[in-house]
């Protein structure tokens, strides 16, 4: 797979890494305006690093474009004429639409929206991905590339937003809730490193669970608990607080915030 990567800041730089660890290109093309900060890229005999966003498209089946989103309607208009049947474009660029896409370069192409999260610079984002009608094509070939980092999920367009919330904004809620624990644990007498190994590990295990098991939450939670326990009546008094309603309006908050944004 011949693969470009149009806009290599930190999440081009970090879908490059994922890509190339596992060995996921027979050849890369990273495109950034000071190349000096891809120096980490020159080693690899199949990377070629270059300012110009036309060589990249001519060199590549795969344009991932991970640039700013006002600047993506004239780099989209200025490789246009370079685009082939062959092409696979998949946009990373937040609250823009595939008809806005198409109107630029038309709906013959494949085109493709992937959303992911911060995670994937260790390998564990959760990507969704949508489509325009012939890029349903090729929905499975993105998927392959972005499950070299994490997980996809496809989903209709008009969810991206939602899952913008959910996924992208949702790494800091649960980086808030980690620290909640971490704080807690240091209450508890332990110092501060170790509170946040506790937590982190914990909150890791917990989701790996969920996963590997394909269970559900309150299943799992049903296995902590025991009459009179400790554990019940730290999640009585945690709900009696408002934590799954506080968390819930934060997220509804969000959304709300995104679609207002969205309309501006």
């Amino acid at each position: 797979m011949k693969i470009a990567i149009i806009g290599a800041g930190n999440l081009g730089i970090s879908i490059a890494h994922g890509i190339l660890s596992t060995n996921g290109a027979t050849s890369m093309v990273l495109t950034k305006r000071n190349l000096a900060d891809l120096k980490e890229f020159e080693s690899y005999d199949n990377v070629l690093i270059t300012s110009d966003n036309k060589e990249a498209v001519s060199k590549a089946d795969v344009l991932i474009f991970a640039v700013q989103p006002g600047h993506f309607a004239k780099i989209l208009s200025e490789v246009k004429d370079l685009l082939t049947e062959r092409h696979v474009v998949i946009s990373t660029i937040t609250g823009f639409s595939i008809a806005r896409m198409e109107e630029i370069i038309g709906s013959k192409y494949y085109i493709i929206r992937a959303m992911p999260n911060t995670a994937i610079s260790v390998r564990k984002s959760m990507t969704c991905i949508c489509s325009n009608e012939k890029g349903k094509e090729r929905i499975d070939l993105t998927k392959t590339i972005f499950n070299r980092m994490g997980h996809s999920l496809q989903i209709p367009e008009e969810q991206m937003q939602a899952a913008t919330v959910i996924c992208a904004s949702g790494i800091a809620f649960w980086m808030r809730l980690i620290r909640a624990t971490t704080q807690g644990a240091i209450q508890l007498g332990f110092d501060a490193k170790e509170a946040q190994e506790l937590a982190m590990h914990t909150c890791n295990g917990a989701a790996s669970l969920l996963i590997e098991s394909e269970s559900h939450p309150e299943s799992e939670i049903d296995k902590v608990t025991t009459p009179k326990g400790c554990t019940i009546s730290g999640l009585n008094e945690m709900e009696h607080q408002g934590l799954s309603s506080s968390l819930i309006r934060g997220i509804v908050a969000s959304f709300d915030k995104i679609n207002e944004i969205k309309k501006d």
